[in-house]
């Protein structure tokens, strides 16, 4: 028989792509949703309800591996204190219904895989290069992060591999963070954000699920790996490479801090800090990026 991944999340855009990779590895994927959603040929749907606490067990029985990609998007609303909550909660208390299913059945996975971020390390600037190692920030995005992260260790607690994804931006056709970006660049109105030095750690999608299937596959990954490439990309080089593939140079002025901040609040941190990682802990393993320049990644992208 196949084996089967449950994946949380998996409506999403990462999600999709990864069950796409999951199915064409030979893998039968189940999803987690807050949708009724009618089964396929190839995925078998499941409802849960993270804030009423209800979840079908038989998604979680039935699994081989876990991918546990939910939670509330960080970068969507304002960082009220309400939002900080949610976001949390949204990470902590998802991770607590599949861990409850698991301990009363002392049901047993090869592996469960959480998506965590960069975000660990911090929304600061500065020339210090992040490992796995780096002690996690203090900040709301090293606290989201590191509580995400000791969640997932509860997995860890009931002897299940658990392998966690510190995921940079990813970049993907029309989704994610570049959708936002291609009108504004596509009409020649780019430009830099901030002061524009601070570090823009990257990934193409399609590495990032690479990621994935490598981490279920091999049984010797455990604990964090950063999944972005380790290069200098700051957030001027990215604006610039941008235009420049769409055929122009930059000639508006940076867009200031303060007004970011105004617009945004706090959670302008996201775009106007940045500090670089290192990815030579999943590189050990074997595993080898398709995408390491940055230009060939947005033109694949971008399709140009």
């Amino acid at each position: 028989m196949k084996e089967n991944i449950l994946i949380t999340g998996g409506t999403g855009f990462i999600g999709k792509k990864i069950t796409n990779l999951l199915i064409q590895s030979g893998y039968t994927v189940s999803i987690l949703s807050r949708n009724n959603i009618e089964n396929t040929s190839s995925i078998s749907y499941y409802k849960w309800d993270v804030e009423n606490n209800f979840i079908d067990e038989k998604a979680v029985l039935n699994a081989d591996y876990i991918i546990h990609l939910a939670g509330e998007n960080i970068a969507d609303k304002r960082w009220t204190s309400a939002r900080k909550n949610q976001i949390i909660n949204s990470r902590e208390q998802s991770i607590r219904l599949i861990y409850e299913v698991l301990k009363n059945n002392n049901k047993k996975l090869n592996a469960f895989v959480t998506a965590s971020g960069i975000g660990i390390y911090g929304a600061l600037n500065g020339e210090d290069i992040c490992s796995e190692s780096t002690t996690p920030a203090t900040d709301f995005l090293g606290t989201t992060c590191q509580k995400w992260e000791a969640a997932a260790d509860t997995i860890s607690s009931l002897q299940i591999r658990t392998v966690k994804i510190r995921t940079g931006l990813v970049l993907g056709k029309n989704e994610g963070f570049l959708k936002k970006m291609i009108p504004i660049f596509k009409y020649g109105l780019g430009s830099a954000l901030g002061s524009g030095k601070q570090y823009m750690p990257w990934i193409h999608i399609d590495d990032l699920c690479a990621i994935y299937l490598k981490v279920i596959q091999d049984v010797s990954t455990n604990g964090p790996y950063n999944a972005a490439v380790s290069d200098t990309t700051t957030n001027a080089t990215f604006s610039k490479t941008l235009a420049k593939i769409y055929g122009y140079s930059i000639w508006l002025p940076n867009v200031p801090s303060f007004i970011l901040k105004i617009a945004l609040g706090e959670m302008s941190d996201i775009i106007t800090k940045g500090r670089r990682v290192l990815s030579e802990k999943i590189e050990k393993t074997g595993f080898e990026f398709k995408y390491k320049d940055l230009e060939t990644a947005l033109r694949n992208c971008l399709d140009k």
